[in-house]
């Protein structure tokens, strides 16, 4: 009786730390709308401006860049701002996200609206697009940094980062077969080129004719893209609700007992020289610029280069099915032999595929192939960057046992980094598209298209993601240093 009563308290503990199937499952769905409307935004969005709102290539490619520039800028200082947050009865993190999420809602209504007004609408969509990403950071760092204030046992972070990487990956369908599908139910009219359509002067008057003609199809189209925000708007409201009242933010939870304050720019300059640190958003900085190269070029390339205008919807929603079904996998494998181990082999595995799709003739079973295959690829990427940071706060906390509240620094600047170069390779492909020739709403592209699409979607990404992969070389956190930490974490708690 002696004995069951010292361990009491321990198990006591223990169990108090341990999260129920609910809570993880409720923490998960609060990283859907980030996914569904960030999957809606990167698919569609180009194309949207393109062919829908008939922007010119240039003024399209200013947009991508500025407003994902703009959004990697907010990343640090939401995260500046969020270490600056005194704890309310709600926490310091959940409050951030209530609040945020009527307005980011209504300004991702207003990206895909066109506006009746002749000129002005490049600024339309850069306001509103800058204002919406503003706002779902406010919602997604402090989510992102929620992962630590859920519980103090890495094993229940890891598993409530594999039930969120799912949702998230399950929401990456969600926008991607809601957008696709009501927008893939409307033929987007096109123009045949006079250079196709021939040298004479009935051209012009063609031209003419297809714009009368094609203009119920165009406002047809246009109102399919406002139902599809409406539907992912409704579906953001309500995986904010559900977070926030299935969700508990423990302040405990992120503290040690030598924890004292420490300045955010003190903290900052910690950070940015934790070694772990750095080679981890390295690595996962290329690997996660040749999905994004990827993500935002394809559309067009199934649209264009493949010849599948009627089928690209379907064949990105393939992609999306195959990473949310191999989650799990990835989760067990990482498991099973270690997250750098993992990384090498899931990322890597979509190399011979994002080949196969350009050296290939044109064959819609053999793009269903490469996209479930891809797909794969897909879900380790997704779920590895999630799950090794954790790892790299703990390490950081037992080299600088009396620096704390820095969560939100690691989790900002990684996507800081990431977002910000995302926006520098989709402006710079929108304007190789502009240079190569591209036709706004033209049925066919001219053949320095097609070749620069093969370029953003093949031998770019495939470059990224070697270069990535040599960068992981250095990331000093294995599995043996991985479960020393945790022992040494445990101690120092």
């Amino acid at each position: 009786p002696f004995l069951a009563a010292l361990t009491r308290p321990a198990r006591l503990q223990e169990n108090r730390e341990r999260l129920s199937v609910c809570s993880k499952l409720c923490y998960a769905v609060g990283g859907a709308p980030y996914q569904i409307t960030g999957c809606a935004l990167g698919f569609f969005l180009q194309l949207y401006l393109l062919d829908v709102a008939q922007l010119d290539p240039f003024y399209a490619s200013i947009i991508l860049f500025v407003g994902r520039a703009w959004d990697a800028i907010t990343d640090p200082m939401v995260g500046f701002f969020i270490s600056k947050t005194p704890w309310t009865c709600f926490g310091r993190l959940m409050p951030w996200i209530i609040f945020s999420t009527p307005f980011a809602v209504i300004s991702y209504f207003l990206i895909w609206f066109v506006p009746d007004i002749s000129s002005g609408q490049v600024m339309w969509y850069l306001i509103f697009y800058c204002t919406f990403q503003t706002l779902v950071t406010c919602f997604h760092v402090p989510y992102s940094a929620l992962t630590m204030f859920i519980s103090r046992e890495q094993s229940e972070r890891d598993s409530a980062t594999a039930y969120r990487m799912t949702v998230e990956v399950l929401g990456t369908v969600l926008g991607t077969a809601i957008q696709g599908q009501i927008v893939g139910k409307v033929d987007t009219p096109c123009i045949e080129s006079p250079f196709f359509i021939g040298k004479t002067n009935s051209s012009v008057a063609l031209e003419e004719l297809n714009m009368t003609h094609d203009t119920g199809s165009l406002t047809d189209t246009r109102n399919a893209y406002m139902i599809a925000a409406g539907v992912i708007g409704a579906l953001y409201v309500l995986c904010a609700v559900i977070l926030s009242v299935g969700v508990r933010e423990r302040r405990e939870s992120s503290e040690l007992q030598s924890d004292k304050p420490v300045s955010f720019f003190q903290g900052l300059k910690l950070v940015m020289s934790h070694r772990a640190y750095i080679t981890l958003i390295a690595g996962f900085l290329f690997t996660s610029l040749a999905f994004m190269l990827l993500e935002g070029n394809f559309a067009l390339f199934c649209t264009y280069t493949l010849g599948f205008r009627n089928e690209f919807q379907n064949i990105l929603l393939a992609i999306m099915l195959s990473a949310t079904l191999t989650i799990p996998l990835w989760q067990w494998f990482l498991t099973r032999f270690g997250k750098k181990t993992a990384v090498y082999v899931g990322i890597s595995s979509a190399i011979p595929f994002l080949i196969m799709v350009v050296v290939l003739d044109s064959n819609l079973i053999v793009t269903y192939i490469v996209a479930v295959a891809a797909g794969i690829s897909v879900a380790a990427a997704f779920l590895l960057p999630w799950s090794m940071l954790p790892d790299v706060i703990d390490d950081f906390k037992l080299q600088q046992p009396n620096s704390h509240g820095h969560e939100a620094i690691f989790f900002s600047f990684y996507v800081f980094f990431t977002k910000f170069a995302s926006g520098v390779s989709l402006g710079i492909s929108t304007l190789s598209l502009d240079f190569a020739g591209y036709q706004t709403r033209g049925c066919s592209q001219p053949r320095e298209v097609h070749f620069t699409l093969k370029m953003l979607v093949s031998a770019a990404p495939v470059g990224l993601i070697l270069l990535g992969l040599l960068l992981f070389k250095l990331y000093p956190i294995d599995e043996e240093k991985r479960k020393k930490n945790k022992k040494a974490l445990q101690d120092l708690r």
